[in-house]
C-alpha cells in the first residue's frame, strides 16, 4: 500500500509539477505578450508625440515666415512711402515757381482748345499765377479768372462754361505717375 500510495502521490506531484511548468510558460508567454504590446504602444505614443512636435515645429516656423514677410513688406511700404513723402515736398517746394506754372497753364488751355478758362491754382500759387496773367497778354487774353484750389501746386485748367477741364496738378501728375513708377522704384530698391 505504502507503494500504492507512494506511486499516486508521485504520479500526483509529476502532474502538479507539469501543470506549474505549464502555468509557468502560459503565464511567461503572457508576460512577454504584454510587455511586446506595452512595447509597441509606448513607440506608437511616442511615434504620436514625435509627429504632433513636428506638426507644431512646422506651424511655428510657417508662422515666423509670415511675420517676418510681414515685417519685410511693411519695411518697403515705409521706404516707399518716405520716397513719395520727399517727391511731394519737392513738388510743394516748386509752389510759386512761375516757369513751371506757365508752362502747366499753357499746356492745359492748348489740350482744351477753349478760347476762354479759368485757372484754379493753390492758395501758395496764387500770387504768382495772378501776376503771370496780368503781365502775360496771350494768358490775359484767354483767362477770364484765377481762383484758388487746394492740391500741392500746378494748374486745373477750365473752359468758361465749365464743362471741360484739364487737371494738371502735381497730385494728378503724380497719382498718374506712381502707377508706372512704383514697380521700377521696387525693382532698384528691393
Amino acid at each position: 500500500m505504502e507503494k500504492l500510495s507512494s506511486a499516486v502521490l508521485e504520479k500526483v506531484k509529476s502532474e502538479a509539477d507539469s501543470i506549474i511548468k505549464e502555468a509557468e510558460g502560459g503565464a511567461a508567454a503572457r508576460i512577454k505578450a504584454a510587455q511586446d504590446q506595452r512595447q509597441v504602444r509606448s513607440e506608437e505614443q511616442k511615434n504620436k508625440l514625435l509627429s504632433e512636435a513636428g506638426a507644431e515645429a512646422s506651424r511655428i516656423l510657417a508662422q515666423a515666415a509670415i511675420g517676418a514677410r510681414q515685417e519685410t513688406l511693411g519695411a518697403k511700404t515705409a521706404v516707399v512711402s518716405e520716397i513719395i513723402d520727399g517727391v511731394k515736398r519737392q513738388l510743394v517746394g516748386l509752389s510759386g515757381n512761375e516757369k513751371v506754372l506757365s508752362a502747366l497753364a499753357r499746356e492745359g488751355i492748348k489740350a482744351l482748345g477753349a478760347q476762354k478758362v479759368r485757372l484754379y491754382v493753390s492758395s501758395k500759387d496764387l500770387p504768382a499765377m495772378q501776376k503771370l496773367v496780368r503781365e502775360d497778354s496771350s494768358l490775359a487774353s484767354a483767362v477770364i479768372e484765377v481762383k484758388k484750389q487746394e492740391s500741392l501746386g500746378g494748374v486745373i485748367i477750365e473752359d468758361a462754361e465749365g464743362k471741360n477741364r484739364i487737371d494738371n496738378t502735381f497730385d494728378t501728375r503724380l497719382e498718374m505717375l506712381l502707377p508706372r513708377l512704383l514697380p521700377e522704384i521696387q525693382k532698384e530698391l528691393f
